[in-house]
């Protein structure tokens, strides 16, 4: 009751200080609604006013002042929840307690990412560029409805840019810190009934410092190379085929270990390659839309560990350790859209092969699964009713190391929204979501220093969790509040058998509560200025994160993460964008020192600034743009992961040709 109690006094603090803003913002020029298209939160295109969770957009002008290089970066900049930030392009990203794998296959995540709606394919965002973004849509809370296993923090949507307008293209380089060079160049446009978006960075880097003077050896790489192309083709009005094709490859990325434990030599090659096929088509008033895609991808990681710097490791054969994940997999899906009602059904597929240098060497995964989303649009439009269900089939193979097994699963959700106004929103959805068990702990038979059996009867980890929030947007002033509660079940760790074998079985409780909510407010608008000053905020503070079974806090988990800053911009070619975001301590278990007892690692605030400004117009011929980044601005000695500290101040400057 208490807690409850609580959250209404937020929510009605909240309300005080947002509804008193249209008094001032009628003299301040047209309204600003929530009439903002995404996509991700029901596979087809609605208005944002419509949808009842909690989504967060990271558009295109976010993305262009921010300091990020890749949607890590980007993530972290925003506080979407803990980062844990490896040197060597090594980042996973956590949402409402929950966080992606970053070693190759995406199933072991329990937060999804997505390229353009489909599976990535890998949860180590380092590996995703922001160069050819549109924008970063992100359901916060349970997905498994639209997207099945692995989205039970969120799913993170990254959507390439598709060519608009007149064509136009860029160069730029960059110079930078610890020797950081990047060129980058891209096109974008349409042509008659031909689109094309694409570009492509480069970049590498030594060795950096930390804040405080410390040389981090072998935390540099040789080579970065992303690129991302967006091709298609409308053969009818409202009927488009299209090819996406992304790419990333690392060369001789540094492989540091802890600071104290530098290892001087280790490194790895990393890789992710996907292509889509894709056809989008509808009727010209909009009744129906329908879209179909095939997709394959490779993610793939290989470890080098030279006997020169640990001669008596026992593992070191002098063969590369790596893990290689072949993704394939097709969508289907129909949607009627009336002025009342809309109704999406479709069909997903997706095969993953995995091959490790470990055992077990060789797996598949098999996942067929349908589902049925509807929404209705209740007197006057005013009251949205959302639902849906999923049915998942998978089935896993252990390639010769253990034998198949196969389960199924149904994740249901439902959702309400009311629109008080045109600006106002409240908001409720409650929604299940479920991890599949892996190859090896479903159908494992295999020995690694113990012999491993895996347990068919595992069931999956699932999750329930209930919401409420408000959404406030009105010319100038943007805003947002939830409240969320998760049950976490049927975790699965490992034990030993009375035989004295290992396998697995499901254990773990989970308890996670608490608060998010974002705000911005472009002071320039209200006073009909002729440039932008906006500040903004973003929080989500954790009122419990409990592990129910060892009655003790998550590790690996903060109570609060905050983004915070001011963008400012003349809108005639200057901006300036500084940003702070804060990580709240947390249990974790020391690995460093070899204790392995909880210790606690400690709070911080990241700082960074970017300035640009058009310093050349040649008009129809384009201009140039200088633009400059300080990193860590306060120089400030942190670490997003025990015993891997950040680099200390960093200096960028580039120059880029746009028309």
């Amino acid at each position: 009751m208490k807690k409850l109690l609580s959250c209404v006094t937020v929510l009605s603090v909240f309300m005080f200080f947002a509804l008193p803003v249209p008094i001032f913002a009628q003299e301040g020029g047209d309204v600003a609604t929530m009439e903002e298209v995404v996509v991700t939160a029901g596979r087809v295109k609605e208005k944002k006013k419509e949808i009842t969770t909690n989504v967060t957009i990271i558009n295109e002008e976010e993305i262009k002042n921010s300091f990020a290089k890749d949607l890590g970066e980007l993530l972290t900049e925003k506080a979407i929840g803990h980062s844990h930030r490896y040197p060597g392009a090594l980042n996973s990203v956590g949402i409402r307690g929950f966080r992606t794998e970053t070693h190759g296959n995406d199933l072991e995540g329990r937060v999804l990412i997505l390229v353009n709606g489909r599976r990535a394919g890998t949860g180590n965002t380092a590996k995703i560029s922001t160069k050819n973004i549109e924008r970063v849509e992100i359901i916060r809370g349970p997905a498994s409805v639209q997207y099945g296993s692995a989205a039970m923090g969120g799913v993170i949507n990254v959507i390439t840019k598709q060519g608009k307008d007149k064509p136009s293209a860029f160069a730029e380089g960059t110079l930078g810190s610890f020797g950081y060079k990047e060129g980058s160049a891209g096109a974008s446009g349409k042509y008659k009934a031909f689109d094309f978006s694409g570009s492509f960075t480069r970049d590498s880097k030594d060795d950096y410092d930390t804040a405080s003077g410390e040389k981090f050896y072998n935390t540099g790489y040789d080579r970065k190379e992303n690129c991302s192309l967006n091709l298609g083709y409308e053969f009818l009005p409202e009927n488009r085929i299209g090819v996406i094709y992304s790419c990333y490859d690392a060369d001789h990325v540094g492989d540091s270990g802890y600071l104290s434990q530098n290892d001087l030599d280790d490194y790895k090659n990393s890789s992710n390659r996907a292509i889509d096929f894709i056809y989008d088509g509808g009727t010209l008033d909009g009744l129906f839309t329908w879209q179909a895609r095939y997709f394959d991808g490779k993610d793939e990681d290989k470890w080098f560990d030279p006997t020169a710097s640990d001669p008596n490791v026992f593992w070191d054969d002098g063969i590369p350790d790596g893990q290689k994940t072949d993704q394939k997999g097709a969508q289907a899906q129909v949607s009627y859209n009336q002025e009342y009602f809309l109704v999406t059904a479709g069909f997903d597929w997706v095969n993953y092969e995995i091959e490790t240098s470990w055992d077990p060497k060789k797996s598949e995964y098999d996942n067929p699964a349908g589902f049925l989303m509807a929404k209705a649009r209740l007197f006057d439009k005013k009251f949205i009713i959302t639902g849906g269900v999923r049915y998942d089939e998978y089935e896993v193979d252990m390639k010769g190391d253990g034998k198949k097994e196969s389960d199924d699963h149904i994740s249901p959700r439902v959702g309400a929204a009311y629109l008080l106004t045109d600006w106002l929103k409240l908001r409720a959805n409650y929604g299940e979501a479920f991890k599949m068990p892996s190859a090896k702990q479903l159908a494992a038979d295999y020995t690694w220093g113990a012999h491993y059996v895996g347990n068919p009867n595992l069931k999956a980890e699932k999750s329930g969790t209930y919401e409420a929030g408000i959404d406030f947007s009105y010319a100038f002033f943007d805003s947002s509040l939830t409240y969320f509660h998760t049950n976490f079940k049927d975790k699965i760790d490992t034990y030993t058998t009375a035989g004295g074998d290992t396998s697995w079985k499901n254990l773990g409780k989970a308890e996670i509560e608490g608060v998010e909510g974002d705000l911005s407010f472009d002071i320039g608008s209200l006073f009909s200025w002729d440039y932008q000053v906006k500040p903004y905020v973003s929080f989500v503070y954790l009122t419990k994160y409990k592990d129910k079974e060892a009655n003790e806090d998550l590790k690996y988990t903060s109570a609060l993460h905050v983004s915070y800053g001011i963008t400012i911009s003349d809108l005639d070619g200057f901006s300036a964008n500084l940003n702070l975001y804060y990580t709240g301590k947390q249990d974790i278990t020391d690995y460093e020192g070899g204790t392995y007892t909880t210790i606690t690692q400690g709070r911080f605030t990241f700082a960074n600034l970017t300035v640009s400004k058009r310093i050349f117009d040649f008009k129809e011929y384009g201009g140039i743009t200088l633009r400059g980044e300080i990193q860590n601005l306060f120089d400030k000695d942190c670490e997003h992961v025990q015993g891997y500290p950040m680099p200390g101040r960093s200096f960028f400057l580039g120059l880029g040709y746009d028309f």
